[in-house]
């Protein structure tokens, strides 16, 4: 796995990412969400250079001039509920891409801290021959990604090129999915947390992503 830690650089980046984790700025939900949109924004703009381009003419008022542009087909797939802002970020920036949504959760029992995560719905055009884009704002143990991949193979085609999209991720969920995705999958990640806690978050982390973005569930 190829991984772009973009937090290892110093960049306006670092400003989303101090507020989404300050305990008391993320109370705003409206302001953490806007932060997770303009951080996917950036991840986007840097995931874009990994596409393949080619040379397009535009004519202009004055006269005619030439530029690369992309012709991949991109097909955006988010884990909902956490990466809707993330998923928006993304969309900001490529105007025709295609649209997946996968709802991924982890599933309890009583007080336990094991649990399992649960794919238990899924909807997005084929991906045969299409770049994917998978968003996920928090890589925590890595398990959800593992379990939306196997979703993706059994009815969705081969994607051409694989890429992942995470804020925060943990060393560990990182070293896991490395063993899980194509060596030729791209991570692009906007920070890089040391450990989980016994029930599988990131720490320090942010809390739920889910939760600060649209209110606490049952």
């Amino acid at each position: 796995m190829i991984i772009h830690n973009l937090g290892e650089e110093n960049s306006v980046l670092n400003q989303f990412i101090l507020e989404i984790r300050d305990s008391q700025i993320q109370k705003d939900a409206m302001r953490f969400r806007r932060n997770i949109e303009r951080i996917g924004e950036i991840l986007c703009y840097e995931f874009s250079k990994e596409l393949t381009y080619s040379p397009q003419n535009v004519e202009t008022p004055l006269g005619n001039k030439a530029m690369s542009l992309s012709h991949d087909q991109v097909v955006i797939c988010s884990i909902l509920r956490a990466g809707l802002p993330l998923h928006q970020g993304l969309l900001n920036y490529l105007d025709a891409a295609e649209n997946g949504f996968i709802s991924a959760f982890r599933k309890h029992e009583g007080d336990d801290d094991d649990f399992e995560v649960i794919v238990d719905y899924f909807a997005a055009p084929s991906l045969e021959g299409k770049v994917l884009v998978l968003t996920d704002p928090m890589l925590a143990t890595g398990r959800t990604l593992e379990n939306v991949l196997l979703a993706l193979k059994e009815s969705h085609g081969t994607p051409s090129a694989i890429h992942i999209i995470s804020v925060i991720g943990s060393q560990q969920g990182i070293s896991f999915i490395e063993n899980i995705f194509p060596e030729n999958t791209h991570l692009w990640i906007a920070a890089v947390d040391p450990e989980l806690n016994s029930r599988g978050y990131i720490i320090p982390g942010i809390g739920d992503a889910g939760d600060l973005a649209y209110g606490q569930k049952l």
